[in-house]
């Protein structure tokens, strides 16, 4: 999960180019047995923003295909697919150990006019009446300690580059009752973003990834750091319809459509404090149950 400090997503987004399509990317230290999903589709997003002269993305599409190992850096070979008058395409490959751990396709267009609409905004409480999510996890630590898994601890205990506030109650233990299959949030940066439009979407797309699955372990009262439950994304998709302000507030919205096969299926929505719908999401995730002390 995304459990570095903001200065550090920064420093995770600013990879560095090895030659003209090929970049290298690092993980923090701490970063637990595997890389976080959203760190790999925003440090590809970067890699391809980086070979584009004009244009932003628009949407991308990216599998996880191994996992990623957080001690070693990661290599981000780019190919340019096209480059035309209005939209450029591009194939970004994550390489670790001389394997690909994630393939995206991007898609970016120039700016153009045309006629809008958008769903509404749900109704939510607003940000400020709502507790920050470093607080309550300080609270649920110190309320149920060793009740809590090894797993589960060490998740409530890590730094969070955003100001999170849950719209709904995720008290840890609280959870382990069966709810509906949908979550919402409000986020937005701890300290100043840089106003690099590229920036500001790769940030978005790190924050994509954050608890988009959880709405298809709700109806199960089930949660991701569970030792009997393999959770792990497998497809991620962020379509951007609008310009994304991390620095200000966004309300991220996912729900869960479909549970089967040992697959659930997630979508998400952002929008802006002004009800603006900024991007939509998509998410396809494991889960497999396993025999403890398998």
């Amino acid at each position: 999960m995304m459990d570095q400090p903001l200065s550090k997503l920064v420093e995770l987004l600013d990879i560095e180019n090895l030659d003209e399509n090929f970049f290298r990317g690092t993980s923090p230290s701490g970063s637990g047995a595997r890389v976080f999903g959203g760190q790999v589709v925003a440090q590809a997003l970067v890699a391809a923003s980086r070979t584009i002269d004009s244009g932003l993305v628009h949407s991308l599409h990216a599998y996880f295909l191994r996992p990623g190992d957080p001690s070693i850096p990661i290599l981000y070979q780019v190919e340019r697919s096209r480059n035309g008058r209005s939209f450029s395409a591009r194939v970004v490959h994550a390489i670790q150990r001389g394997a690909p751990i994630l393939t995206m396709l991007a898609s970016f267009q120039q700016p153009e006019p045309g006629v809008e609409f958008q769903v509404p905004m749900p109704q939510v409480p607003d940000p400020e009446s709502l507790t920050p999510l470093s607080e309550q996890r300080r609270e649920w630590l110190a309320r149920y300690g060793d009740q809590l898994s090894e797993a589960l601890r060490r998740n409530l205990s890590g730094s969070l580059p955003f100001d999170i506030r849950e719209c709904q109650d995720d008290d840890p233990v609280k959870m382990r009752q069966p709810g509906p299959p949908h979550h919402a949030y409000w986020f937005r940066s701890d300290k100043p973003l840089p106003d690099d439009p590229i920036v500001q979407r790769c940030a978005l797309a790190y924050a994509s990834d954050y608890s988009l699955l959880l709405p298809a372990l709700r109806p199960f009262g089930r949660h991701f750091t569970d030792e009997d439950l393999v959770v792990a994304s497998i497809d991620h998709a962020i379509w951007f319809h609008r310009p994304p302000r991390c620095n200000d507030w966004l309300l991220y919205v996912t729900h869960a459509t479909s549970v089967q096969s040992a697959r659930g299926m997630c979508h998400g929505q952002f929008f802006d404090r002004n009800g603006v719908l900024i991007a939509t999401t998509a998410q396809e995730c494991l889960m497999r149950e396993v025999s403890r002390g398998a």
